[in-house]
């Protein structure tokens, strides 16, 4: 077992053990994250659906279908990339994340990305791109282009 895989194992322990703000009250489980932890490709979300918070595994509804398709169009395998969301529990009825939920769990995702390491973090959807690129504007206009960040490529 490698450094980051074993580190990753605790961080997601101590995510499971999270009781800093309300999703911990309504979660089914933590949807941590799920993948290579040599991935060189990063996918990062908003949160959890139904799905995910059911099967504890990040974008496996519809849009992990899309993100499935999306993988095989540009021969990637879904087991050589990272895949994990901005919170790791599932907002009630799909709602968007709070900003407090965002705080509270944006230190787990700024771990992963450290400890996977990738070259390359690919935002999936405006909560995450806001957050990692720290720009209010949103993924519509931002969408397209590449973005130097903490010496990789979003």
């Amino acid at each position: 077992m490698t450094d980051a895989h074993e580190a990753l194992r605790e961080l997601e322990e101590r995510a499971r053990a999270c009781t800093a703000c309300r999703l911990a009250e309504t979660r089914t489980t933590v949807v941590f994250g799920d993948g290579s932890t040599d991935a060189r490709v990063m996918f990062v979300g908003e949160g959890p659906g139904r799905n995910e918070d059911l099967q504890g595994v990040p974008f496996v509804g519809a849009a992990g279908q899309l993100l499935n398709r999306l993988l095989e169009e540009v021969d990637l395998r879904r087991e050589d990339v990272y895949i994990a969301n901005v919170v790791k529990c599932r907002p009630p009825g799909n709602r968007d994340p709070r900003p407090d939920e965002i705080e509270a769990c944006k230190g787990y995702l700024a771990e992963q990305i450290r400890l996977i390491d990738p070259e390359v973090v690919s935002t999936l959807g405006n909560f995450a791109t806001k957050l990692l690129l720290k720009q209010q504007m949103g993924i519509t206009r931002l969408r397209g282009h590449a973005y130097p960040w903490w010496n990789r490529t979003v």
